[in-house]
């Protein structure tokens, strides 16, 4: 059997039909094991900024190996992920953006937004991001990538002193 791949997902307010149809579509997937880390309801009022933290520390605990966030543009879930080290969170809008962000920056967190991403389209940002792994697909440029993540690293640990 694979190995699964253990994903935290969260999102706030906004994000939530978002990530309600984002919830679905892994449930259904037999080699995600998700954490779901809340908005529970459509009445919650949970705000980015405190659910942005449960899915970088749920990574930082080794709890989980990726995390999926959704707010109303995605953005303010990605500042909040990325004050966390060890946390690589880029927004994406499409499936592209979502392939990029894996493959060229390493990105272990997903952000969207429910204002502006419609629920099918989540879901294959989603699928697609999860598909891929660093470097993959860009054999030919795997060493320069490397390298400059490494480098990204090297600004972390410095930033977080």
């Amino acid at each position: 059997m694979a190995k699964k791949i253990r994903v935290a997902i969260a999102s706030d307010k906004a994000g939530y039909p978002l990530k309600t149809a984002v919830v679905e579509y892994l449930a259904r997937r037999n080699d995600v094991e998700l954490l779901d880390l809340g908005q529970f309801s459509p009445d919650e009022a949970q705000p980015y900024d405190g659910q942005a933290p449960k899915v970088a520390h749920a990574i930082q605990a080794g709890e989980v190996h990726r995390g999926v966030l959704m707010c109303g543009t995605g953005q303010g879930m990605a500042i909040v992920a990325n004050k966390h080290k060890g946390i690589y969170a880029v927004v994406a809008d499409t499936v592209f953006a979502g392939e990029r962000g894996r493959v060229i920056n390493n990105a272990n967190v997903l952000t969207m937004g429910g204002w502006i991403t419609a629920p099918v389209l989540g879901v294959q940002i989603v699928n697609s991001w999860l598909a891929l792994e660093f470097t993959e697909t860009m054999e030919d440029r795997a060493e320069w990538l490397s390298s400059a993540f490494s480098r990204v690293q090297q600004l972390e640990e410095e930033s977080f002193k």
